[in-house]
């Protein structure tokens, strides 16, 4: 396909450097100054534009902007001469509805979603392989954009347009919230005196369990036996060595009680070391 790609950002380039080592041509690369359309242009050689050059004909013109910025970034599109067949949105959050002023001028209109994080693009390009790619479309364009997905080793699924909030939150949780958990395994193992990459190995096994088992069967530890004792002794290390992490490793223990229906058990240890 030809793809116009607008939006020379991170997820923009990493999809644009995919696509064409996939055998695609991007034939243009729309910045907001010049300069980043130039730079990113010069990845995959595409003509550098703005959005008040004429643009050349495409397949698909890919929309990588900011979701703040979809909405005019689309009007000041639709009020172009467009020789092109279809449009998507990066956005695993914003609505297709966004795009309609494109459907209005005869574009087919949908969005395509990669669920992996991109922090460069040649680093996204490579980490889209394998990822999944959450896609919604109507035919014929859902088809055009699953054969996208699988033309860069990824694996599509079709998502409403009406969950794609919930679905961003829990891309969001899974990609954000167990961070804060290493983070303070970080600083605690540091206090302890042991070097952070000795958790590597445990943290991988535990990802695997968790995929492998799910979740909530894959938990091991003192909350999920049911030692009190343990979580006390941790609980008391943490509140003399690392007061500032007491708060919310207190909270996770609170939170993986209920998982394994252990609340009642844990309620008076995270009583009676709140009264300490």
């Amino acid at each position: 396909m030809r793809i116009l790609l607008v939006g020379p950002g991170r997820a923009g380039m990493s999809l644009a450097v995919a696509t064409v080592a996939a055998g695609h041509d991007v034939v243009g690369v729309v910045g907001r100054t010049e300069e980043s359309a130039a730079r990113g242009a010069g990845m995959v050689g595409a003509a550098p534009l703005t959005i008040g050059d004429d643009f050349p004909a495409a397949d698909l013109i890919a929309i990588a902007t900011r979701d703040a910025v979809i909405e005019p970034v689309v009007t000041a599109l639709a009020s172009k001469p467009l020789d092109a067949g279809a449009a998507m949105h990066l956005s695993g959050v914003t609505p297709v509805a966004v795009l309609q002023p494109l459907r209005t001028v005869g574009l087919a209109v949908g969005s395509f979603h990669p669920l992996q994080t991109l922090p460069t693009p040649e680093a996204g390009a490579a980490r889209l392989a394998g990822s999944y790619v959450a896609i919604t479309a109507e035919p014929p364009l859902r088809e055009t954009l699953e054969e996208l997905a699988t033309d860069l080793k990824a694996t599509p699924f079709l998502l409403a347009d009406s969950a794609k909030p919930l679905y961003h939150a829990a891309a969001a949780s899974a990609a954000n919230f167990p961070l804060i958990a290493l983070a303070m395994a970080e600083d605690a193992f540091a206090k302890a005196g042991v070097p952070w990459p000795a958790a590597r190995p445990l943290v991988e096994a535990v990802v695997a369990n968790a995929f492998d088992l799910g979740p909530r069967a894959a938990l091991t530890g003192p909350v999920a036996r049911g030692d009190t004792e343990t979580v006390a002794a941790q609980l008391r290390a943490m509140d003399a060595q690392l007061p500032e992490w007491r708060p919310a490793f207190a909270r996770f223990v609170e939170l993986l009680a209920g998982l394994v229906g252990r609340s009642e058990q844990f309620e008076g240890v995270l009583d009676d070391e709140e009264r300490r």
